[in-house]
């Protein structure tokens, strides 16, 4: 469901994010965090973007050491302890900086390119002790069915020479390939790594520092009251994990060895779109009115523009909304309750600037949303 050229364009959106606001650090820990059994010495490639910093704070709280390896585009966030900070440049294989130092473990944020994890490979072998990549459930060759898990097929890559062609095409569009270059990145992990590899395939990662508002679409909506229109018919499952609760996972995925792949996507149970704007309208004080209109009148009216839900009857991505996290929740991974994710949310939206909170990244105008409702209804008594 992300293109490469989606990529780029929410990388770009990254880049402009300032420091992290004091409230974001309270708010990425939901109570006192105790010290790990034996402290890590802790790689992270990127750091800077959305869940980085909360694998930071996260590690810190904990008591482990930190390095961080990016391009120092970004701001860094005024980190709760010390940091050391390493530059360099995967575009061009700048990775000097890694070489000859040791690390317990390394995690991957950014990378979706496979080059970019064989350079890391070069660059750091015999020196890691444990690699988590994140991934995406866009991986899987089929989204369409319920259920997804960890062992089904893969979407293949069909160029001829992955590592020479997305090294010359960085720059440019690789549409409808995010996935299988995924997929070819997790891989070459295991062809640098070996079986000391942990994969994290996530779905849609909310909350605060989420700079697409694919999610924050929905309670800024609800928020604002009136008539909205809904999707489907309420039932559609959908599925977000909270960013905090990704990244402090994985730095207990780190502490406890556990390699292996695994989905992590949230909620632990089923959440239907209702359920989810009900929620959003708790978390809000909003008080909508909710107007569900079907796929099939979202697509005559070429509606391309709400972020989150798919439809799960029909279409290649059915299945997005009942992806099976069972291995995930068995290796440790919790949730903050919903509320509380569109709460933090919210108050880190609001603090940030007016020209910012004017115009959503996501989702469809108030007056597209006007438009939609009066064909709906014309066309419906």
């Amino acid at each position: 469901m992300t293109s490469r050229r989606d990529l780029l364009k929410l990388s770009a959106l990254a880049a402009a994010t300032a420091a992290m606001p004091s409230l974001a650090w309270a708010a990425s820990q939901s109570g006192k965090v105790g010290k790990a059994a034996k402290p890590l010495n802790i790689l992270i490639l990127g750091g800077t973007g959305f869940t980085g910093p909360f694998q930071v704070a996260y590690a810190l709280e904990r008591g482990h050491k930190v390095t961080l390896f990016n391009r120092g585009k970004r701001p860094s966030p005024e980190w709760p302890g010390e940091v050391e900070q390493l530059h360099g440049d995967r575009n061009t294989g700048d990775l000097k900086s890694l070489e000859g130092r040791k690390w317990d473990v390394c995690i991957d944020n950014p990378t979706s390119l496979p080059f970019w994890v064989r350079d890391a490979g070069k660059a750091l072998k015999g020196n890691i002790g444990h690699y988590l990549f994140i991934s995406t459930i866009s991986v899987y060759a089929d989204g369409s069915k319920p259920g997804i898990s960890e062992g089904d097929a893969l979407a293949p890559y069909k160029g001829k020479d992955a590592m020479a062609e997305t090294q010359e095409s960085l720059r440019a569009d690789i549409e409808g390939l995010y996935g299988p270059l995924k997929a070819l990145s997790e891989a070459e992990a295991h062809k640098q790594f070996g079986e000391r590899v942990t994969i994290v395939r996530p779905g849609y990662i909310v909350g605060p520092r989420d700079e697409t508002d694919r999610f924050t679409y929905w309670p800024h909506r609800v928020a604002q009251g009136g008539e909205v229109l809904v999707p489907g018919d309420g039932k559609d499952p959908v599925q977000v994990i909270d960013g905090r609760d990704l990244g402090e996972w994985m730095i207990r995925l780190a502490e406890a060895r556990t390699y292996g792949v695994f989905n992590a996507v949230g909620p632990k149970d089923l959440l239907p779109m209702d359920a989810m704007l009900q929620a959003c309208a708790k978390a809000t004080g909003g008080q909508p009115t909710y107007t569900h209109v079907t796929p099939e009148f979202l697509e005559a009216q070429k509606v391309e523009e709400l972020p989150i839900w798919v439809s799960a009857k029909s279409g290649p991505y059915a299945g997005y909304g009942q992806v099976s996290n069972a291995r995930a929740v068995a290796a440790g991974l919790t949730y903050r309750p919903l509320d509380t994710t569109i709460t933090d949310l919210m108050a880190w939206f609001r603090s940030q600037p007016a020209e910012r909170q004017a115009k959503l990244r996501a989702g469809i105008s108030r007056e597209k949303e006007t438009e939609l409702l009066k064909a709906w209804h014309a066309g419906n008594g």
